[in-house]
C-alpha cells in the first residue's frame, strides 16, 4: 500500500507538529508514506465562495500530485470532505475519479481501511473531550448526527479508548457546530465567536483538561476564543496523541 500524505496548507503553516505526528503515526502502522512536496491548498477556500476558476488550479494540480497513489490521507476532515464530495471545477477523469473515491481523514483511514484497534506505543493521562467538525461527522460519517436518531457511533472515540491513562468526557451538544465554518468566522464573527463561546463553557463545565480532535481548523477557532476568555483547556489532533507526540 502507497500513500499520498496530503498536508492542508494551515497546518504546514501554522501546525506542522500535526503534520509531522501524521507521518510517524502511518509509518508506525505499516504503510508506505510519500509526501509530494509541491503540494498546495485544494483549493477548498475559493469552492466555497463560488470561485470555481480560482479552484481550477488548485485542483488540478491536486490531482497530479496525488493520482499515482492507491490512498490520499489527510488529518483534516474539511479539506478531505471536499476533495471527495466538491471536487467539481476539473473535468471528472478517471485520474480525477480515482483522487476523490480514495482520499481518507486519518480517523476514517485508520478505523476502515487499516482496521487499527491498538496503539501500545501511546500513553495520554487526560481527561479530554472529543470535537468532531460538522464535515467529518455530516459529510465523512466519522460520528453519528443527533438529528437523525440514529444508533450511536463514534471512530475518533474508538480509537481513543485505545490510548493508556486516557479519560474522555461527553459535554452536551457533542455533534452541535462551534462556529468555525471556514469562511463563516469571518462574515458572521459575532454567531461564529458566541457557538465557539458555548464550546468552551462546556468543557469548562465538564472539567475537561484537553479537547482532541481529527480537525485543527476547529481547535484553532476553539483555541483562540479560550485565551481570550482565559481558559485553562489545551487543544490537540488526534494524530499526535495517538503518536505519542510531538506535542
Amino acid at each position: 500500500m502507497r500513500v499520498g500524505l496530503f498536508i492542508p496548507c494551515y497546518i504546514d503553516a501554522v501546525y506542522p507538529k500535526v503534520g509531522i505526528a501524521t507521518l510517524e503515526l502511518l509509518e508506525r502502522l505499516g504503510v508506505e508514506v510519500v509526501v509530494p512536496l509541491d503540494q498546495t491548498c485544494c483549493g477548498q477556500p475559493m469552492a466555497n465562495e463560488g470561485d470555481q476558476q480560482n479552484a481550477v488550479s488548485s485542483e488540478k494540480l491536486f490531482c497530479q500530485n496525488f493520482q499515482d497513489f492507491d490512498y490520499i490521507v489527510g488529518p483534516a476532515g474539511s479539506c478531505v470532505k471536499h476533495v471527495r464530495m466538491h471536487f467539481d471545477a476539473i473535468p471528472q477523469t478517471e485520474s480525477v475519479k480515482h483522487v476523490r473515491k480514495n482520499t481518507f481523514e486519518l480517523v476514517e483511514f485508520i478505523t476502515d481501511i487499516l482496521q487499527v484497534k491498538e496503539f501500545p506505543w501511546a500513553s495520554f493521562p487526560h481527561r479530554v473531550a472529543i470535537h468532531n467538525s460538522c464535515s467529518s461527522i455530516r459529510g465523512l460519517r466519522i460520528q453519528s448526527r443527533s438529528e437523525w436518531q440514529e444508533p450511536r457511533f463514534n471512530k475518533t472515540e474508538d480509537l481513543l479508548r485505545a490510548v493508556a491513562g486516557l479519560s474522555i468526557s461527553h459535554i452536551a451538544r457533542p455533534d452541535e457546530c462551534c462556529g468555525f465554518g471556514g469562511t463563516f468566522c469571518v462574515t458572521d464573527e459575532a454567531v461564529s465567536a458566541k457557538m465557539g463561546q458555548d464550546k468552551v463553557a462546556s468543557y469548562q463545565a465538564h472539567d475537561v483538561d484537553y479537547v482532541v480532535s481529527p480537525d485543527m481548523s476547529c481547535l484553532m477557532h476553539q483555541q483562540g476564543i479560550a485565551q481570550r476568555e482565559k481558559a485553562a483547556l489545551q487543544f490537540i489532533h488526534i494524530a499526535q496523541v495517538l503518536n505519542n507526540g510531538p506535542y
